[in-house]
């Protein structure tokens, strides 16, 4: 599946405080050809979005120090970021709600698949060509 992304130049953001888990979320994009950007807080992740990044995906972790995941979806949405793709990712299988009212637009239970990532980063890519159609 890694190879339908090559050169799809998806933006990636990983919003992950873990060391382990940014190897290994970082590893996981990598093989979908991601260029991944790391904030280790949800206020990182805040203020690249107000620093005028854009991304085509954010994955954000539940529980991190500073601001928490949900408070950064609900901030990334609050300034205006519609078309990015949140990815709520949490080892809590009860997150899903909070991050779907927080404004994710989907939820994820670690650890996550290769199988599944591949067919939500296939699926930005193929809004992104049909964009440019």
């Amino acid at each position: 599946m890694a190879s339908n992304a090559q050169g799809s130049h998806v933006k990636a953001l990983l919003v992950e405080d873990a060391a382990v888990e940014i190897l290994f979320h970082s590893a996981i994009l990598r093989m979908f050809h991601c260029e991944t950007t790391v904030a280790k807080t949800g206020k990182e992740a805040v203020d690249l979005f107000l620093e005028g990044k854009k991304f085509d995906i954010v994955l954000c972790e539940k529980e991190m120090p500073v601001m928490n995941g949900l408070e950064a979806v609900e901030k990334i949405r609050a300034i205006g970021e519609i078309d990015v793709k949140i990815v709520g990712v949490s080892v809590d299988c009860n997150a899903m709600e909070a991050f779907m009212s927080a404004g994710a637009d989907v939820f994820v239970p670690k650890p996550i698949t290769l199988d599944v990532l591949g067919a939500i980063i296939q699926e930005i890519i193929n809004k992104k060509n049909n964009a440019m159609v």
